[in-house]
């Protein structure tokens, strides 16, 4: 495990994306406040997502044919970095860039790679998943939502919940059980697109603690959805979404959501002075936050490498979670630690807002509990 991890340093081809990619950032995050740059994962912009497509930053993996770059998985970690550690608002594109866009091009018909391809790399289509349902939580394979063959059509039921994205998505690629019932389990699931203008689709914003709305249900009534809807083979579905499920564990996605806090904090100590505490508190968080970056990067060089790293991506993902999950409350302490000290309202504000949506950390992608399992099982333990 993790035999690539002394690869501390990114291909220098790849580290130049950062350059040009910086200057579209600040560009676009100069004007934003800490606490919208700390929301970079719920941060929604179509027009930044159609700049970075114009610029070759989105579909990197995807072949030139499709719209994409041929880059390998170090040029994507290069630009998810820059990304992510900046606060540029990523909603709009990311489910796309990340998860559907290479799920097409894997599982996907010639025609459905056409179509869908150069729009998500232009930053034109963008993309919910539809996996959980009420009352699933996350045992995937118990979904009921349900896609029956009627002609030349499948004629879609049901209900999705926790759906990110969805208001502002065009398309939907959900799971769905197209043959036998909910008792079968992973058998007579599939996966179809689904065109979220169609008549019959209604989407319901959720509002979490933070006032935010980028949760959705949505319900499906007699949807219908043309044959080629269909992505993959069918009662492939369970098989498929773990290939995707594989593309959103991996990446540094999962170290950075504290990231902003971090830096508005360590901005705070240089203004008022460095207590030995708060300097040993900051040390060890980016002691922390380094050796993450190093694991993710040998979890990205084994993906380059044709492997497919799933026990080391939950394993990076796990610890790098509980690391986003604790620089809040660790950062709350160290200031209530020091009552006379003037902080910027910026500051609590933002704290606050990552105290709020801290916990949803380690859920997205997987719960903290599934991905143990997982870990378990690839070591003998389970």
């Amino acid at each position: 495990m993790f035999d690539s991890l002394t690869i501390s340093s990114l291909p220098s081809v790849d580290a130049a994306l950062a350059v040009d990619l910086r200057a579209l950032i600040a560009d676009t995050v100069a004007d934003m406040p800490t606490d919208k740059r700390a929301r970079t994962w719920a941060g929604h912009s179509a027009e930044f997502s159609r700049k970075l497509g114009q610029a070759g930053y989105l579909g990197l993996t995807l072949p030139k044919a499709y719209g994409g770059q041929e880059r390998g998985p170090f040029a994507r970690f290069v630009v998810v970095e820059e990304l992510l550690s900046a606060g540029a608002p990523v909603a709009a594109h990311w489910i796309a860039d990340r998860q559907s866009g290479p799920l097409i091009h894997r599982f996907g018909t010639e025609e459905q790679r056409q179509f869908y391809l150069p729009k998500i790399c232009k930053g034109e289509a963008l993309f919910c998943i539809g996996m959980s349902e009420p009352g699933s939580g996350s045992d995937l394979a118990s979904v009921r939502t349900r896609a029956e063959k009627d002609g030349d059509h499948w004629v879609l039921n049901g209900q999705k919940i926790w759906t990110t994205n969805a208001p502002q998505s065009h398309y939907m690629i959900a799971l769905v059980r197209t043959s036998g019932t909910a008792a079968d389990r992973h058998a007579g699931l599939s996966q179809l697109i689904v065109d979220l203008s169609l008549p019959g689709i209604t989407i319901r914003p959720i509002e979490d603690l933070t006032g935010d709305s980028h949760f959705a249900e949505v319900f499906f009534d007699n949807v219908r959805l043309p044959a080629d809807a269909l992505v993959g083979s069918e009662g492939e579905g369970w098989k498929q979404v773990n290939a995707e499920l594989a593309f959103e564990r991996s990446g540094p996605e999962r170290i950075y959501s504290s990231v902003i806090l971090l830096d508005a904090w360590a901005s705070h100590l240089r203004e008022v002075g460095r207590s030995e505490a708060s300097v040993r508190l900051l040390g060890g968080l980016t002691a922390k936050l380094a050796v993450l970056r190093e694991m993710s990067i040998a979890v990205t060089a084994q993906l380059a490498a044709g492997e497919s790293p799933v026990v080391e991506a939950s394993l990076v993902k796990d610890l790098g979670t509980s690391l986003e999950q604790s620089i809040p409350s660790l950062i709350a302490e160290d200031l209530a630690a020091h009552p006379d000290e003037a902080v910027d309202p910026m500051l609590f504000k933002t704290l606050n807002y990552l105290s709020h949506i801290a916990p949803s950390f380690s859920l997205r992608g997987g719960t903290r509990e599934i991905l143990r399992g997982i870990i378990a099982r690839g070591l003998g333990l389970r």
